[in-house]
C-alpha cells in the first residue's frame, strides 16, 4: 500500500566533491571527442587524488567505415588536445590548493582504442540499425512536487549547493572552498512536502575570515542567509534542525581529502533515491551508451506524462540487449496517481520517440553534440534546456499530444 504521510531524505554533492571532479573531467573528454566527430565513441573513467589526475578507458574517433589507420590517427590527435581541457575544467571548479591544483597536478592519460568486439555489435550498417552499446535496464521518473518535476528533497539539496557555488565563484562569500555536500529531510502529508525537518550542509572552507578563525557557528552565520530563501515560504520552521559542518572543521577537501572516481554519485545524478536506478552511471559515456541516452529518454517521457496532467508521478523502465536495436521491454508505473491506463502509455510512448532505439533516441533529443560537461554537477535532471541543445530531455513538447490519451 502506498503511503501518503512519511519522512524522506535526499543528498547532493557540489561540483568540487572529488567524485564530481572526476565526472566533470570524464564529460570534458566526451565533449572533446564529440566536438571533433559527432559519431565518436567514448567510455572514459577518471581518478583524482592528491595532485594527480588519471584518465583511462576506451575511445574511438572517426565515423564507422574509416580505415583503422585513419581512425587511430584521428583518435591520437584528439587525445593530444585533452590535457589543457582537463586542467581548465579543474580550474573552472576552483581548485588552486596545495593538495590539488589545476596547474600542478600530475596528469596521466591511458585512453585506448574501443574493443572491436563491442564495436561490431553497436555500429550500424546499410542492412540494420545500430544496436545498444550494452545490455541493461534504465529508469526515468517525474513528479509534481516541484516546478522542475523532481523530488523536492533532491531539488532543494541541489539548489543549496548551486547557490553556494554561485556566491563562492563571485567572491560574495569568500570563506567557501569547492568541496561540499548537502542533505534535506522533508515531512510529507498526503504526498506533499509540508515541513523541512533537517538541513545538513558540510562545506570546505578557508581557515579564517579576516582576523577570525572559522568554526561551525561562524560558518552557519555566513551561509544560512543564502540557503533559507531557496525554500518555499513556510517549509522552514523554528523546529527545523540545521547541521552546518557538524564535525566542526572542513579544511582539507576535494581530491586531496578523498579520492574521486567517475560514476560514484548515480543517485545524486538522478532522483535522490525517490525512484529506482538501473545501476549505470552517465558521465564519461557517449550517447550510444544506453546507460546514458535511454535514461535521458525515460526521464523525458516521464516528465511529459506528468506535464500533461495524466499523472502526478510517473516511473518508466526500459531494457536493452547489446547489439540489439529494439528495446526488450518498456514499463510504465503511475503510482496510483494516473488518469490513464498505463498500458496505453506503454504502447504510445516509445513510438513518440521513433521506437526508442538507440539511434532514434539520439536523433530525437539531439544527443550527438558536446553538451555533457554541463551535466556533471547538480543533477542531470530538473534542469532548463539551453540554446546549445543541452538538457533537451527536459523539454515538455510531447505533453499536448499526451493529453489526448486521457
Amino acid at each position: 500500500m502506498s503511503r501518503s504521510s512519511y519522512i524522506f531524505t535526499s543528498e547532493s554533492v557540489s561540483e568540487g566533491h572529488p567524485d564530481k571532479v572526476a565526472d566533470r573531467i570524464s564529460d570534458t573528454v566526451v565533449d572533446a571527442f564529440l566536438s571533433a566527430e559527432p559519431q565518436a565513441r567514448v567510455a572514459c573513467e577518471t581518478l583524482v587524488t592528491t595532485n594527480r589526475i588519471v584518465l583511462a578507458g576506451e575511445v574511438r574517433a572517426g565515423k564507422p567505415g574509416l580505415s583503422p589507420a585513419q581512425s587511430k590517427a584521428m583518435t591520437k590527435e584528439i587525445i593530444a588536445t585533452l590535457e589543457p581541457k582537463v586542467r581548465q575544467a579543474v580550474k573552472d571548479i576552483g581548485y588552486e590548493q596545495k593538495g590539488f591544483h589545476w596547474a600542478k597536478a600530475k596528469y596521466a592519460c591511458h585512453l585506448h582504442a574501443q574493443s572491436a568486439d563491442i564495436a561490431q555489435g553497436v555500429d550500424s550498417s546499410e542492412k540494420k540499425d545500430e544496436g545498444a552499446g550494452d545490455q541493461g535496464i534504465m529508469f526515468g521518473y517525474a513528479c509534481d512536487e516541484t516546478p522542475e518535476m523532481m523530488p523536492a528533497t533532491l531539488q532543494y539539496s541541489h539548489n543549496i549547493l548551486r547557490r553556494l557555488a554561485e556566491v563562492r565563484h563571485s567572491g560574495e562569500c569568500s570563506v567557501l572552498e569547492p568541496d561540499a555536500k548537502s542533505q534535506v529531510t522533508l515531512r510529507y502529508e498526503d504526498g506533499r512536502p509540508v515541513e523541512v525537518l533537517q538541513i545538513v550542509v558540510s562545506t570546505q572552507h578557508k581557515k579564517r575570515i579576516g582576523l577570525h578563525s572559522v568554526n561551525s557557528k561562524r560558518l552557519a552565520a555566513e551561509i544560512r542567509p543564502y540557503i533559507e530563501p531557496l525554500f518555499p515560504a513556510g517549509l522552514i520552521t523554528r523546529k527545523t534542525k540545521w547541521h552546518i559542518n557538524p564535525t566542526g572543521r572542513f579544511l582539507i577537501g576535494g581530491p586531496d581529502g578523498d579520492a574521486g572516481l567517475t560514476g560514484r554519485k548515480i543517485i545524486v545524478d538522478t532522483y535522490g533515491g525517490a525512484a529506482p536506478h538501473g545501476g549505470g552511471a552517465f558521465s564519461g559515456k557517449d550517447p550510444t551508451k544506453v546507460d546514458r541516452s535511454a535514461a535521458y529518454a525515460c526521464r523525458y517521457l516521464a516528465k511529459n506524462v506528468v506535464a500533461s496532467g495524466l499523472a502526478r508521478k510517473c516511473t518508466i523502465q526500459i531494457s536493452y540487449a547489446i547489439g540489439v536495436a529494439q528495446p526488450l521491454s518498456f514499463y510504465v508505473d503511475l503510482h496510483g496517481s494516473g488518469e490513464v491506463d498505463p498500458a496505453k502509455l506503454e504502447a504510445a510512448l516509445p513510438e513518440m520517440i521513433g521506437g526508442a532505439t538507440p539511434r532514434s533516441i539520439r536523433e530525437h533529443l539531439g544527443l550527438n553534440r558536446p553538451i555533457y560537461e554541463r551535466t556533471a554537477a547538480y543533477g542531470h535532471f530538473g534542469r532548463q534546456p539551453d540554446n546549445e541543445g543541452g538538457f533537451s530531455w527536459e523539454r515538455t513538447d510531447l505533453a499536448a499530444d499526451l493529453k489526448g490519451l486521457g
